[in-house]
């Protein structure tokens, strides 16, 4: 692990200085060798997959670690489309003069080694090298053991990248044992590396946050809330409920709590509860949900701080926005919360009063993603409140540095 991180801290100074025409020409060498790869990756993925089901893996886990023919496409367009994003290095802002006559600015810089932990999903090896590729750092990327072949066979396409575009191959750095204490190792290295970022279950990012000696950029789970508000409209309050909770089960901004104002209640609940039968989820609801929904399991005090990533949703009825707010706040993991509704006053004081990471208007949890947002790809979703808030793209894996220019100022 010190040897690799030696190898990636030497590499971190030549990427610092490597010009955007060829960071772009690697990224788009990357997204032809995956491309010429496909078979090669559906194998060794599905090496993974089998491996998985023989051990026992949860359906969520075996969901993340799939790589079907739709995601391979999505992590080719990821690296076509970071290609297309403007370079952020070496980027000066907000230059004004002072009084002395000297210019003061800030430059954009590369951060400079990054590790990445993540469990399960293989397409995170792509969107990691290639968001830290573009923003000038070398990253050493440490996936889980279950998805060891799937992540061997996407480094030798981004290996292969990286070479014919003439860029340092231990740019990025898959690490290939699965002995966990090459993480105990790779998060305590400040000499080599700069910033970790766990991706995965709670259980390992609460371990990387309290034994990390590197900044760690993370968030710890994703309890994301649609509020339906008692001026919402019906049929979009429906749909964007819908697609929060059914459209996958296992992502991190994945509703896991239903908000629903008393005075809508009646009408969108029993809609809604034969639409989620029909999907499959199980509902757990408080006691003036199960007075319109007797059918469906009581919630319990847990069920509101809990993320299922699995088809289980609690619901609860409520008076009004001060409530909503409340519970957010009080039960949220501060990751992405939407209220459904057409009044723009309420809309702008849930925008203002939800602590969250992402916070939305009329429309699903399930667009809180790098890519949705125009990020190209993201390296993880942060629920910090310092460096990098929300999805983090290119700019979340720079820093900031003063620049003061002069022509033979002296200070008197």
């Amino acid at each position: 692990m010190i040897e690799l991180g030696q190898r990636a801290r030497e590499a971190s100074r030549l990427m610092a200085r490597a010009e955007t025409g060829i960071k772009n020409k690697a990224l788009l060498y990357m997204a032809e060798a995956i491309e010429a790869g496909r078979d090669t990756l559906a194998s060794a993925n599905q090496q993974d997959l089998e491996n998985a089901r023989a051990s026992g893996l949860d359906a969520a886990m075996l969901d993340r670690l799939e790589l079907t023919p739709a995601r391979i496409d999505t992590m080719i367009e990821g690296l076509r489309q970071v290609a297309t994003l403007a370079d952020p290095i070496g980027g000066i802002t907000d230059m004004n003069y002072r009084p002395s006559g000297i210019q003061i600015g800030k430059m954009r810089v590369p951060l400079g080694v990054i590790g990445i932990i993540y469990e399960s999903r293989p397409n995170v090896t792509v969107e990691a090298a290639s968001l830290c590729l573009k923003s000038g750092n070398a990253a050493i990327l440490r996936g889980g053991s279950e998805s060891i072949h799937s992540n061997q066979a996407i480094a030798a396409c981004i290996a292969a990248g990286l070479k014919r575009a003439g860029l340092p191959q231990t740019a990025v750095q898959v690490v290939e044992t699965t002995d966990r204490a090459a993480v105990g190792q790779l998060i305590a290295m400040p000499e080599y590396v700069d910033v970790i970022v766990p991706r995965g279950g709670k259980g390992l990012i609460e371990r990387v946050s309290r034994d990390a000696r590197v900044p760690v950029i993370k968030h710890l789970d994703g309890i994301c809330h649609v509020f339906i508000d008692s001026e919402a409209d019906i049929s979009k309050a429906i749909n964007i409920a819908l697609n929060a909770k059914t459209h996958r089960y296992g992502t991190c901004n994945t509703m896991e709590t239903l908000l629903v104002d008393s005075s809508v209640a009646a009408k969108v609940l029993p809609e809604l509860a034969g639409a989620y039968e029909q999907a499959g989820v199980e509902l757990r609801g408080c006691e003036r949900t199960r007075a319109l929904l007797p059918q469906i399991v009581a919630a319990t005090q847990e069920d509101w701080s809990t993320e299922y990533l699995a088809p289980i949703l609690s619901i609860r009825v409520l008076d009004g926005m001060d409530e909503a707010i409340s519970h957010i706040n009080k039960y949220g993991s501060h990751h992405t919360d939407a209220i459904v509704t057409e009044n723009y006053t309420k809309s702008r004081r849930f925008l203002r009063e939800v602590d969250s990471s992402s916070v939305m208007v009329n429309a699903s949890t399930r667009f809180a993603d790098g890519f949705e947002y125009g990020l190209g790809a993201e390296i993880g979703i942060s629920t910090d409140k310092i460096h990098a808030r929300g999805p983090v793209g290119l700019e979340g894996l720079t820093s900031q540095k003063y620049v003061v220019l002069g022509d033979g100022h002296i200070r008197q």
